[in-house]
């Protein structure tokens, strides 16, 4: 069977789709202080990530296609970043959310970044050209395919991240609503712990 490119279209968009509503689920059920906690040496947190996840939407198809996001003070933090003299508490703003930044803000921010995206998807063709001033120069003209397969593989990516973080916040798993895909009536606690036991078998630091 032969794919026509609003086939091929419709396939990249569903992955596409799957990987946001996988972040975004990984935030609800959560309290304020619990979705911002940093679980990791670098800060990576829950609550981050979806902020980070409509930033990278918004550059992605939106100005790498002339396309520019029509609401900024939604994102005041993409001009501060944009700044010449940025330092590198504006370039990490986007990882984050401040205290006022609710996560029924970031969300719905991040579920207006999807419309906005959504546009560009359909409005272009899958070759429509564009521009990513920020990758290396002989990178940078690029296809709104290769976007669209680009940005779902760095979602699919943080919703690793974050499927990781929810489970060390409150021992929630899961791919999606309603399907954890997790074996049935195993035993992970025993598991867990021959995998501790084979690994405790090694020195530390050896290698």
């Amino acid at each position: 069977m032969t794919t026509t490119p609003r086939d091929a279209k419709a396939v990249l968009h569903r992955y596409l789709q799957e990987a946001r509503e996988a972040l975004v689920w990984k935030v609800e059920g959560l309290t304020e202080r619990e979705a911002r906690l940093p679980r990791t040496p670098t800060g990576t947190n829950l609550l981050g990530l979806v902020k980070h996840a409509a930033t990278v939407e918004i550059g992605y198809f939106g100005g790498v296609f002339g396309r520019p996001w029509p609401r900024p003070e939604d994102a005041p933090w993409l001009a501060a970043a944009d700044a010449p003299d940025a330092d590198a508490d504006a370039l990490q703003a986007e990882f984050f959310a401040l205290a006022d930044e609710s996560i029924e803000q970031v969300v719905g921010l991040y579920r207006r970044v999807w419309e906005f995206a959504d546009a560009t998807v359909d409005e272009l063709p899958l070759d429509a050209p564009g521009h990513v001033f920020w990758w290396r120069p002989e990178n940078q003209d690029v296809t709104l395919h290769q976007i669209l397969v680009h940005v779902t593989a760095e979602l699919h990516r943080h919703a690793g991240h974050a499927d990781i973080l929810r489970e060390e916040a409150d021992g929630a798993v899961g791919m999606r609503p309603g399907n954890d895909n997790m074996a049935g009536g195993f035993d992970y606690a025993a598991y867990t712990a021959t995998l501790r036991g084979i690994a405790e078998q090694f020195p530390e630091g050896a290698r």
